[in-house]
């Protein structure tokens, strides 16, 4: 049975490789220039689930992600940590000396900024994915232009590799998640691994009530991240990622958690993706 997977991106792109890594090869991508092209794939059924990144061990968290899964009512049923090595692809025959532009996602040009702060001669131009640029590069034949993307990309649309590993920090890992409408369930002794959401009230020591409280629960945090609350100016939400040995564990922590906090999500329940 087919698989249709909603990924942002291209083939070649980053997204793909998850993709095939991830799940097995018989899949059918859905090819979203947006995250939020992503998300209306895999709410309206035209895909079954969804590869979303949404944190880099360089560039930090995708925080518009959040926000996207948590309004959209989404559920994380997985996650995959990528490691992503950055190349310099251009059209075969040039070299470093020919480039006079590189077009590539804001995300890759921010990892790679150490690298091009050595040939200043070359205009970094932001583009929506870095697959499509390496596809836009081949079809329409440009000189001088050049795309930040994998060698999988290269491959695809018969690029040369200008540069290779051109990354800042060697060691970059891209946290992606697998997003799908409704929640899958699986068996309570395969669950490691929670993502959650809650509000605070504005109290002193509110927030170190619950680091306490996880603690004593024998939960690890490996994740918080805070959002603003538009609604109400100087007041956040928190996304929290936690890990524990055993569900029983965690079951007594999200009664607490239920308890003190206020609006309280489960946003997914899923296996840890590191070990």
């Amino acid at each position: 049975m087919i698989t249709k997977i909603a990924i942002q991106g291209i083939k070649g792109s980053f997204h793909h490789q998850v993709a095939e890594n991830y799940f097995s090869k018989s899949i059918q991508l859905e090819e979203c220039m947006s995250f939020e092209k992503l998300v209306k794939n895999v709410l309206n059924d035209t895909s079954s689930k969804g590869i979303m990144a949404l944190e880099n061990s360089i560039a930090g968290s995708i925080i518009p992600n959040y926000a996207l899964i948590d309004h959209n009512n989404l559920h994380i049923i997985g996650e995959y940590y990528l490691d992503i090595h950055h190349n310099l692809l251009a059209l075969k025959g040039q070299s470093i000396e020919d480039i006079k532009e590189v077009q590539s996602h804001p995300m890759a040009l921010l990892q790679c900024a150490v690298f091009f702060s050595n040939y200043p001669h070359i205009k970094l131009i932001e583009s929506n994915d870095t697959a499509e640029t390496a596809k836009r590069i081949q079809e329409q034949k440009l000189p001088g232009v050049a795309a930040i993307a994998s060698k999988k990309a290269a491959d695809l649309y018969d690029l040369e590799i200008v540069a290779n590993g051109i990354h800042t920090v060697k060691n970059n890992t891209t946290r992606f998640v697998i997003i799908k409408s409704v929640n899958k369930e699986i068996p309570k002794n395969e669950i490691n691994k929670a993502s959650l959401k809650f509000e605070l009230e504005d109290k002193l020591g509110n927030l170190a009530l619950v680091l306490k409280m996880i603690s004593d629960c024998q939960l690890n945090m490996t994740k918080i991240q805070s959002l603003p609350i538009i609604e109400t100016p100087f007041q956040y939400s928190f996304f929290i990622d936690v890990v524990f040995d055993k569900y029983e564990f965690y079951e007594e922590a999200k009664g607490k958690l239920r308890q003190i906090t206020r609006h309280f999500k489960v946003l997914g329940e899923y296996k840890n993706g590191r070990l």
